[in-house]
């Protein structure tokens, strides 16, 4: 049950860090963790696969002050066993499956799914399953039947993709909302990113696009209420800024972001905390 010790951590993601700009500067990881901290974020998410990387990354979280979100993508059962090893050594706030596989039918991802599932049991951290696209989790209707055949399955809800990839009618409808909603209640972790009905990743300090990061403040505040009341007192949810690069960045002739992803990255951290405190 919810409690007054529940509280939000707000990550930047280490993708998100690339510049990609056509000066071809790009920060050091020790630059990118002294900027992140610096700017109050709880810590950073990144891939969790590779165990030197992980190890130097997590040598400078430390005195830094600050957690991290592992991801990793696997397309078998055993995929996910030596990402396993590295994160009980290095252990994250959860590790984030995207299922890098493809089936046109339900009853074939069970048997991955249930095998991630009974590893995810040995281990003290959660693992979650990503709504993406080009993974298992594709597609809206799909990702529906997967949680109608295992109710229980923890997803971690990014929810761009699912905008994006169903191309809603504006306004969103409740039967589209509906759907979105079951979704986020099954979810215990957001990644954030505020898409269009065109573009995965649109603007949020562009006047025009006000609309979409309102619909995303609702897709949120439910789900963090949704999160509250599902969860422990002392519990801890992640909610990772995710403003990817060139090309989920929309970008100018000149080839380089048309808005300052950092500075849209502390407007969507100060978005979180606001929603986090309305619920």
């Amino acid at each position: 049950m919810a409690g007054d010790g529940q509280r939000l951590l707000v990550l930047q993601s280490l993708w998100a860090m690339e510049r990609r700009h056509t000066d071809g500067f790009e920060r050091t990881l020790e630059e990118n963790v002294a900027m992140i901290a610096g700017a109050g974020f709880d810590g950073v998410s990144t891939h969790w696969t590779d165990r030197a990387a992980v190890a130097r990354l997590s040598g400078l979280l430390g005195p830094a002050g600050l957690r991290a979100e592992g991801q990793c993508f696997p397309q078998t059962v055993d995929d996910l066993k030596p990402v396993l090893e590295i994160a009980a050594e290095f252990p994250p706030l959860h590790l984030d499956i995207q299922p890098d596989v493809r089936p046109r039918r339900v009853e074939d991802c069970l048997p991955l799914l249930e095998g991630w599932m009974r590893l995810a049991e040995e281990v003290d951290f959660p693992v979650l399953i990503e709504t993406h696209r080009d993974r298992m989790t594709t597609d809206l209707y799909f990702t529906l039947d997967l949680l109608d055949a295992l109710p229980g399955l923890p997803l971690l809800a990014d929810l761009s993709h699912f905008l994006v990839g169903r191309e809603f009618a504006w306004p969103v409808s409740d039967e589209n909302h509906a759907m979105m909603e079951r979704i986020i209640d099954a979810s215990w972790a957001f990644h954030g990113r505020v898409g269009s009905r065109e573009q995965v990743q649109v603007e949020i300090s562009f006047p025009p696009h006000r609309m979409w990061v309102e619909l995303f403040e609702r897709w949120w505040r439910h789900g963090f209420a949704s999160w509250r009341r599902r969860s422990a007192a002392d519990a801890e949810l992640v909610f990772t800024c995710e403003l990817g690069p060139k090309p989920y960045a929309i970008v100018g002739r000149d080839g380089n972001d048309t808005a300052d992803r950092w500075a849209e990255s502390l407007q969507l951290r100060d978005i979180a905390r606001r929603l986090w405190a309305e619920t």
